[in-house]
């Protein structure tokens, strides 16, 4: 074989060879802009996703401090009709040793009148009924309640 055709095949070889390095070198220069483009894309979806977290996070507190505001509105009223609860039972104790007492009294002045019909007359009774309908009305006209210290 002449020397000429040895130096030709080398010289194809070589230049087969640089064509497969640039190939090469270029698939992994795209394969990299590729992956850069893929990661910005990533990045950009992670601050968007972040972006939404946040406002998802700001509105759960929100949520929560509501919930927990209304809990403590709830608690207040609750404590409050508690409150009024105890005084209404207060004031009916109070009515009933009042009533004992008079009926005490009515007895000490006609012994066995009250024994006669069983309660005081009917026409008193009526009377002390509306006086405190009367007086329950006029406190729920007042503001909806009791209004004693």
């Amino acid at each position: 074989m002449d020397t000429w055709l040895i130096v030709v095949i080398v010289i194809a070889v070589l230049v087969v060879l640089a064509l497969i390095a640039l190939a090469a070198a270029k698939r992994t220069r795209v394969g990299k802009a590729r992956k850069a483009a893929q990661a910005r894309e990533h990045l950009r979806e992670a601050e968007l996703r972040g972006a939404k977290a946040e406002q998802e996070q700001a509105l759960a507190d929100e949520q929560a401090a509501r919930a927990r505001r209304e809990r403590a509105e709830v608690q207040l009223r609750s404590a409050e009709a508690e409150r009024e609860a105890r005084e209404r039972s207060e004031h009916a104790q109070q009515e009933r040793s009042a009533a004992e007492q008079l009926k005490a009294k009515a007895e000490k002045l006609a012994p066995g009148l009250s024994h006669r019909d069983g309660h005081v007359g009917g026409a008193q009774a009526a009377d002390v009924t509306q006086q405190i309908r009367r007086e329950d009305i006029q406190r729920g006209s007042n503001g909806g309640g009791a209004n004693r210290a």
